[in-house]
């Protein structure tokens, strides 16, 4: 897929984002928002080995949306591959579907684990790298936190564990929006410098803007080539309710559901 129609896929993402939520009338539109390139790239962009029809293949890629509350981006890229009819998007978070407010790889094809409890996902990836590479698998494994899952003490213990290990079949991508539920990540409790962390932690540290398709496309694609012996993060700088021009930069619409106005305003900027 060309880059243009990578840009398209990404916003296609996050017009599902915003029916699925505004639908359920609750969810988590921002950081879901801000990581649709990501997503995109990941997905639709060559970097994850994946196969819709074969979602168990033991040669795929694993992806982990260890900040499992992001789930309407992860729904919407596996509608938008054929996991799934796109007309259960709809159904996000109401009884009974398979699409409940965090992923239950039990329900859902394409979902590797069940995430939503902060700061597990990356010890998970980790644990799924460490076993791909025991079993001499060419296979990468993906994690995708958020900067505020950053102050979670595991993350650390995982990023240790890592590169003990030398688990250079791990990426780490943080969706660096610079907000979480509270406010901003810096007032909160502040993670920063990511890169100076993860790089003390012995991790190779690559830095893009999260928003700029062809930056995070190259980005993704260069750590996922890179077998250093030593795991990667890709710092991706992005903003929470990215292509939402009332929700871009606002902390209050981490775990809001748009009105039936703002919805309908919010699908008119993505040219829905």
């Amino acid at each position: 897929m060309d880059l243009e129609a990578l840009k398209q896929k990404a916003n296609d993402i996050r017009i599902d984002i915003v029916k699925m939520v505004a639908e359920a009338g609750s969810g988590h539109p921002g950081g879901s928002l801000s990581s649709a390139d990501i997503l995109a790239a990941l997905y639709f962009g060559g970097v994850l080995e994946h196969d819709p029809e074969n979602p168990q293949d033991p040669a795929r890629d694993r992806f982990v949306l260890s900040k499992g509350h992001a789930a309407p981006v992860l729904y919407a890229a596996l509608a938008e591959a054929g996991y799934f009819p796109a007309d259960e998007l709809l159904t996000l978070r109401k009884l009974g579907s398979r699409l409940q407010g965090h992923p239950d790889c039990r329900k859902l094809p394409g979902v590797e684990v069940s995430t939503g409890s902060l700061g597990q996902g990356l010890s998970i990836a980790a644990g799924m790298a460490c076993g791909l590479k025991r079993q001499e698998s060419a296979s990468t494994v993906f994690a995708l936190l958020g900067d505020g899952e950053c102050q979670e003490g595991q993350v650390w213990e995982a990023a240790m564990f890592a590169a003990h290990r030398g688990l250079d079949n791990l990426v780490a991508i943080v969706d660096h929006n610079h907000l979480q539920i509270d406010g901003s990540i810096e007032d909160v409790c502040s993670p920063e410098s990511l890169t100076a962390k993860f790089e003390a932690f012995g991790w190779t540290v690559l830095a893009c803007e999260g928003n700029e398709m062809e930056a995070v496309l190259s980005a993704l694609s260069e750590a996922k080539a890179l077998r250093s012996g030593a795991p990667k993060v890709v710092v991706a700088d992005t903003t929470k309710g990215k292509g939402v021009s009332f929700m871009e930069g606002q902390a209050g619409w981490h775990g809001k559901a748009p009105s039936a106005e703002q919805a309908s305003q919010a699908l008119e900027e993505l040219g829905a």
